[in-house]
């Protein structure tokens, strides 16, 4: 089997986000931060820090691509939690680090007002034109908005085009964009990939936690030859549309 099963009710799993979730308590603490006020974020993340853990003995930040070198398992921009581009440069000058589970207070009280304002608002759209569809789809880069009309369109018949998710199994699990076609993970992706038997000429939506693996896969498969590949920019958390769990 390529696809690397970790069970999270496991009692292993279990004792290992124990300890997650006291290693990033620590880490707010240590640098004066704070959690973002959205749990599912925070959750999603320790629980992927958990899972690198178990994996590769490391707490490489979940939302980068961990490779074999050498003999050696690296993280992508050498993302080891909590990574040096946070510290350094993200949260100082953005208020929050790229998986979005540490911030600034300021960052965080600014989200809660925002996240107040979400959900007193619903927003309508009218739907996509044929032509629309195509257009969107030619775009290397996708919003929520923009995936959630691509979808609807595609049970109306309008428009074809698969899904891919490249998070973990565990992540898959936990929750996935309702149509997403199947999962490549990033820890299989070459093995995967050649089991998804995917066409090189047809459209291809990557995505994964907030953009970052997705984004990574996306450069790989167009250095492959695939010539039509999207990346939901800001991942699974960005998504208003329905998610499947189970």
């Amino acid at each position: 089997m390529s696809i690397i099963k970790i069970d999270m009710n496991s009692p292993e799993f279990q004792a290992e986000l124990e300890k997650t979730i006291k290693f990033t308590d620590k880490v707010v603490s240590q640098f004066n931060w704070a959690y973002n006020p959205q749990e599912e974020i925070n959750e999603g993340v320790q629980l992927g820090l958990a899972r690198n853990k178990m994996m590769y003995n490391k707490r490489f930040c979940p939302c980068y691509m961990v490779e074999e070198v050498d003999g050696k398992y690296q993280s992508s921009d050498n993302r080891l939690c909590p990574c040096t581009p946070a510290i350094e440069k993200e949260i100082p000058e953005d208020g929050v680090c790229h998986c979005q589970i540490f911030c600034t207070p300021e960052f965080a009280a600014a989200k809660r007002l925002e996240i107040g304002m979400e959900e007193a608002v619903h927003q309508h759209s009218r739907g996509l034109s044929a032509q629309e569809c195509q257009i969107l789809l030619n775009q290397s880069e996708l919003d929520s908005d923009e995936l959630t009309a691509l979808i609807e369109a595609r049970q109306l018949g309008m428009v074809q085009f698969k899904i891919i998710d490249v998070r973990e199994w565990m992540e898959w699990k936990m929750g996935r964009i309702a149509g997403a076609d199947t999962l490549i993970p990033t820890s299989s992706f070459f093995q995967t990939l050649t089991e998804a038997k995917l066409q090189h000429n047809e459209h291809l939506i990557v995505y994964c936690h907030v953009g970052s693996r997705s984004a990574h896969c996306q450069r790989i498969l167009t250095d492959m030859g695939y010539t039509k590949v999207s990346n939901l920019t800001h991942g699974i958390v960005s998504y208003g549309g329905e998610i499947v769990r189970g």
